[in-house]
């Protein structure tokens, strides 16, 4: 069964008091894209988290995003004393140095800059356990964006199948087309022929000529290879999972097959049959790039 690119998913877990999440979502993209944002105290993994999400997704545009939070009753941050009395001081100086006046609402003014709490959160260092966690919440979360893929390949894939079973129905409906196609083309012809008055012209010659001429206009290997495209793509829609890419060279070739029969209908009926398949083959290249 194929897979979309596009998912997502979200895992959550608490330890030591923090309340860990992971989310990740991934669009279409020809190559594997990835972006990650963690806390400064996972940065250490993140090498890891990259190879974990290259193995399980392959391709796409792929955001990761970890944070954690206090649960109910933590402490999530304290005030950072020394930084204050630096800001302060520096603050004060300031005033003196460009002859303003000093701030009204210390406390206002202090709290707003930069780290002016500081937070057990996001300590520098991490223990091996909690390293352990934030790897089982990114992969649970990868989980739920593959289950997430699949259910949304078992749509394209349905989608697949009723345009292919379209263009099918099309190309049978040709047949019926070719030999009247003949017939009208020689006619006319003739008729053009007998509209030249006073030209004569050797019988023998204008058959072979006429024969080499719907040669030139017959579309019988253009149809058979089309039938072909057709049975291919069907069978590597149902074999593996990573098929996009196979999926949009088939598509391709169809559509070399389908404007060749377009460049030698020659029929208005036929060239109605031959739109039908190019508007069913645009919906499906278009859904193609969505597919792993």
């Amino acid at each position: 069964m194929i897979l979309s690119m596009t998912g997502f998913g979200k895992a959550v877990k608490v330890f030591n008091n923090k309340k860990i999440t992971a989310e990740v979502k991934s669009l279409n993209s020809k190559q594997l894209d990835l972006s990650i944002r963690l806390p400064q105290a996972y940065r250490e993994i993140e090498l890891d988290l990259r190879n974990i999400i290259a193995k399980s997704l392959h391709r796409g545009k792929v955001d990761l995003f970890v944070y954690c939070e206090p649960i109910d009753g933590a402490v999530a941050a304290s005030l950072n004393i020394d930084a204050l009395k630096q800001y302060k001081v520096q603050l004060q100086a300031m005033s003196q140095q460009l002859d303003i006046p000093e701030p009204d609402d210390w406390y206002g003014t202090l709290l707003r800059l930069p780290d002016a709490l500081k937070s057990d959160l996001n300590t520098s260092e991490i223990d091996d356990d909690e390293k352990n966690v934030v790897v089982e919440v990114v992969k649970n979360a990868i989980s739920g964006l593959n289950a997430f893929r699949l259910q949304e390949g078992k749509r394209l894939c349905g989608f697949f199948e009723e345009k292919i079973d379209a263009i099918q129905h099309l190309l049978d409906s040709v047949s019926p087309y070719e030999q009247s196609r003949v017939e009208k083309i020689k006619a006319r012809i003739l008729d053009s022929l007998q509209k030249l008055d006073g030209v004569e012209y050797d019988k023998n010659r204008f058959e072979q000529e006429l024969i080499f001429y719907i040669e030139k206009l017959d579309i019988t290997e253009e149809k058979l290879r089309l039938q072909n495209h057709l049975t291919y793509f069907l069978d590597t829609l149902h074999n593996g999972e990573a098929q996009g890419k196979k999926l949009g060279f088939i598509s391709q070739e169809m559509g070399r097959e389908i404007n060749t029969m377009g460049s030698k209908a020659n029929q208005a009926e036929l060239q109605k049959l031959v739109v039908g398949m190019k508007d069913q083959l645009e919906q499906i290249k278009e859904q193609v790039l969505n597919v792993l």
